[in-house]
């Protein structure tokens, strides 16, 4: 695509991915506007967002370009924290990445840039769109594209991806060819918008979050586990005052605050079918059609059969990992989205 002339909006986090992708497309000829996006932060807790704010307009200083910053915490909050903390109650595991895509990143950002004149907007994602079709970032350890199956199609249309085609160690190598003062930055590890806040001390901050007892599938108490609240289906957990482990989470009952735990991590073999709730897709399935499943973040995929009327994914094969409820399930076709949902 000829960019020369195109008034591109980047979502600037202060990150060196969304660095990178302002020069390169600084770089290309187009007229590109640098956009911090200022999430909801827990009060109380460290927050790194006036830190990432700053590092964001010295990257705008270096290229020397427009520089705005957004306030997008009503929809962060109600989008994504509100969601999270309600999953979580009702037991469930939720992705607020996912969610904040879908109403931040490619809701409130995308809607922002539009009333701005922008032709299109940006982000650091390692994802690409070809002819408005979503794809894998050709990098298998840094592809986003898990995460981006509830955006919008219509923001899609007008999004670029300019890191989709490049390996992390290519991003890197270009921060320091641009001279960007976050070059040496370290990639943030926290939730969308929280940065280095851990999805634990989050909940432990929202809720009274006890100690409980960890049990055999028989009832019989093995040892004491941090919070039936904090834990997933399938996890490796940490008992204390319990036989030596490895221990993984079978069940959960949030209203006793106990969990199930074993030796093993148990497989799904047994699974015949998985309900989704939420879903989107980016094109017409035939339900007798053999496509790909991934249902965890960089997580194993399974093939099988998606029935659209339904709602329902048929895997063809046994499950490695255990299906957690409100995580979500994204279907490909080779390096092809079609689209995802959510387990229910």
């Amino acid at each position: 695509m000829n960019l020369k002339g195109k008034r591109i909006f980047v979502g600037l986090s202060g990150g060196v991915d969304s660095a990178v992708t302002a020069a390169l497309l600084l770089e290309r000829g187009a007229q590109v506007v640098g956009v911090f996006i200022k999430g909801w932060y827990p009060p109380g807790m460290p927050c790194t967002w006036a830190e990432d704010r700053r590092d964001a307009m010295r990257v705008a200083a270096r290229l020397q370009i427009p520089f705005y910053t957004l306030d997008a915490s009503a929809e962060y909050k109600q989008g994504v924290i509100d969601y999270l903390l309600s999953e979580y109650q009702a037991g469930r595991t939720p992705n607020p990445d996912i969610m904040c895509n879908r109403e931040v990143k490619f809701g409130a950002f995308y809607r922002f840039a539009l009333e701005h004149g922008a032709d299109c907007i940006a982000t650091g994602h390692y994802a690409r769109v070809e002819d408005g079709v979503l794809k894998r970032g050709i990098d298998p350890g840094k592809d986003q594209s898990y995460f981006l199956w509830a955006v919008p199609a219509d923001a899609l249309t007008k999004t670029l991806f300019p890191l989709g085609d490049l390996q992390k160690e290519t991003t890197r190598a270009l921060a320091g060819r641009f001279k960007l003062p976050n070059a040496a930055k370290k990639d943030s590890q926290g939730i969308c918008f929280l940065g280095s806040i851990s999805v634990d001390d989050f909940l432990k901050n929202e809720f009274r979050v006890e100690p409980g007892e960890a049990v055999l599938e028989d009832g019989t108490v093995v040892g004491t586990h941090d919070g039936a609240l904090l834990r997933t289906l399938g996890e490796r957990v940490s008992l204390t005052e319990a036989p030596p482990g490895p221990w993984y989470v079978h069940r959960k009952d949030i209203s006793k605050n106990r969990l199930v735990v074993s030796h093993t991590q148990k497989s799904e073999a047994s699974v015949r079918e998985i309900q989704l709730a939420q879903v989107q897709l980016f094109c017409s399935i035939d339900p007798s059609r053999v496509v790909e499943a991934q249902y965890r973040y960089h997580g194993a995929l399974v093939r099988g059969s998606f029935d659209a009327a339904r709602s329902v994914f048929t895997p063809r094969e046994p499950l490695e990992e255990e299906l957690a409820a409100g995580q979500s399930l994204v279907l490909y076709a080779g390096d092809t989205v079609l689209g995802g949902g959510i387990i229910s």
